[in-house]
C-alpha cells in the first residue's frame, strides 16, 4: 500500500478549505486533479474519508482520525527537510550520568556567545555511546573509553575520583579516602556507562560489586548505606544529595573526559567543541 505526502496535502487542503474547487487553487491545480487524487487515497486506505452533498464537505469519522495522523506526518516530514537544509542550526552532546560538572555553566554560556546561531542541547543519556549510536546525539562526553571502531575521539580534560557514602557512614567523617578503605565495602556500578569499577583496585582486593543502571537509582541506594560507589567530580557537582557524603579518594587514578563523534561523519562543530572543552578543563 502506497500513501504519498501528495494525496495527504490534498486531503488536508480540501478538509481546510472546505471544498474541493477551493482545495485546488490553495494547492495550484484542477479540481479534477483533486477529485482523483482524493479518490486514489480512499481506494489505497479502502475506507471513505470525506461525505461530499451538493453544500459541503466533511471527514467521515475514520476521515478525522486519518486527517489528524496526516498533520503530524506532514509536520515531521517539514521539520526533516529543515533540519536537513538548515545548515546544522542545532547541536545535541549527549552524556551519561554528567555533563561537564560544575563547567557545564560555562561551557554553555560561551557557546551562545560564540555561536548564537547553533542551539545547544545537552542530553543525558545513559547508553553505552551517549546517544551516539542511536542517532539522538551529534557529540557525546564521555569518562570510559569507547571501543567501537565508528567512533572517534579525544581527551579533553581529568577529574579527580570521589566516593559516595551514605551519610550515616562511619568513613563519612572524614575529609578522604584511599583505595583499601573501599576494599571491604560493596560497590555499586554502572558497567554500561560508569566510569569505575572493580578493577581500579588491586587484583588481590577487589570490593564486591552491584550493580546499577541509572544515576538516580545509584544515589538512592548507596543512601541506604548498603553499597559505596566511586564516581568522577562532575558527578558531585551535579548532584548533591541529602543523605550523600562525597569524599575524594587520594591515591586513586584520574578519570579522563572525553569529546566523542562518528568517525566518518563529524558534525561541522566538532572541532570547536573540542577546543572550547579543553580550553575550560586547562583553567
Amino acid at each position: 500500500m502506497d500513501v504519498d505526502l501528495r494525496q495527504l496535502r490534498c486531503l488536508i487542503a480540501i478538509v481546510d478549505e472546505g471544498t474541493f474547487t477551493d482545495a485546488a487553487s490553495a494547492l495550484g491545480i484542477s479540481q479534477p486533479a483533486v477529485s482523483r487524487t482524493l479518490s486514489t487515497l480512499e481506494k489505497r486506505l479502502g475506507v471513505r474519508l470525506l461525505r461530499r452533498t451538493s453544500r459541503e464537505t466533511s471527514p467521515t469519522a475514520i476521515g478525522l482520525r486519518v486527517v489528524a495522523q496526516a498533520r503530524r506526518v506532514l509536520t515531521e516530514v517539514d521539520n526533516l527537510v529543515q533540519e536537513a537544509t538548515s545548515g546544522q542550526v542545532e547541536l545535541r552532546i549527549g552524556h551519561p550520568w554528567s555533563a561537564l560538572g560544575r563547567l557545564t555553566p560555562a561551557f554553555q554560556h560561551r557557546w551562545r556567545e560564540s555561536h548564537p546561531e547553533t542551539q545547544l542541547h545537552l542530553l543525558r543519556i545513559n547508553s553505552p555511546s551517549a546517544g551516539l549510536a542511536e542517532g539522538t546525539a551529534d557529540l557525546a562526553v564521555m569518562r570510559r573509553p569507547l571501543e567501537d571502531r565508528r567512533f572517534e575521539g579525544a581527551i579533553v580534560g581529568l577529574e579527580t575520583r570521589w566516593c559516595a557514602m551514605a551519610a550515616s557512614d562511619p568513613l563519612a567523617r572524614r575529609r578522604s579516602v584511599h583505595l583499601a578503605d573501599l576494599s571491604s565495602r560493596v560497590l555499586l556500578v554502572d558497567q554500561r556507562t560508569g566510569s569505575t569499577n572493580a578493577e581500579l583496585w588491586p587484583a588481590h582486593a577487589r570490593p564486591a560489586t552491584q550493580e546499577s543502571r541509572d544515576i538516580d537509582d545509584w544515589l538512592t541506594v548507596i543512601a541506604t548505606g548498603r553499597c559505596v560507589g566511586v564516581t568522577a567530580q562532575s558527578v558531585v557537582d551535579q548532584y548533591p544529595r541529602p543523605g550523600i557524603v562525597y569524599l575524594p579518594v587520594r591515591d586513586a587514578e584520574p578519570i579522563a573526559v572525553r569529546l566523542v563523534w562518528w568517525r566518518d561523519d563529524p558534525h561541522p562543530a566538532t572541532h570547536t567543541v573540542l577546543k572550547l572543552l579543553t580550553e575550560l578543563y586547562r583553567t
